[in-house]
């Protein structure tokens, strides 16, 4: 099953984002004898709309048209929290369905387009705060990492 993050934005090179880098590297390693595969980031360039609601309806015109047909999860402060274990395990479980590929997707500094995140498979928060885009784009790439070491049995992941 091929995993993506399709972000709205573009990370300039520094620490951010190698370190987007090395995890995603990790999860390659790790998600091949799994059968998860991938792992790439999709950057697409913010609108230029002049209002809000505008920027965040091309923005999910523009995600719409890049990612593949799969299972699609929304990264949005209002989603539903889970565990890295639940997590793992839901991954597990849409690779087991035979689903292709999940997409992750983080929005742009409006957010993502109300009807983009009503029609995802999946909302999911890191938190009710609101993160910088660089910043959910890492901590994703650290729980993808996670996921495959939790589904590996690899002691990376130390929770109870």
């Amino acid at each position: 099953m091929r995993m993506t993050i399709a972000a709205v934005g573009r990370m300039k090179a520094g620490p951010e984002r190698e370190l987007v880098a090395r995890y995603l590297d990790r999860a390659v390693g790790g998600g091949k004898p799994l059968a998860l595969t991938g792992f790439e980031v999709i950057e697409l360039s913010e609108s230029r709309a002049s209002s809000s609601a505008s920027r965040k309806a091309d923005e999910a015109k523009a995600l719409r048209a890049s990612l593949p047909d799969g299972i699609v999860v929304a990264l949005d402060e209002r989603g539903k929290s889970v565990g890295s274990e639940a997590f793992a395990k839901q991954v597990l479980r849409w690779r087991d369905d035979g689903r292709s590929s999940v997409s992750f997707v983080i929005g742009g500094a409006d957010g993502i387009d109300p009807a983009f995140v009503s029609a995802a498979d999946l909302v999911l928060s890191f938190s009710p705060m609101v993160w910088p885009h660089q910043l959910v784009r890492i901590m994703l790439a650290e729980q993808l990492y996670r996921t495959t070491t939790i589904l590996s049995g690899h002691p990376y992941h130390r929770g109870d």
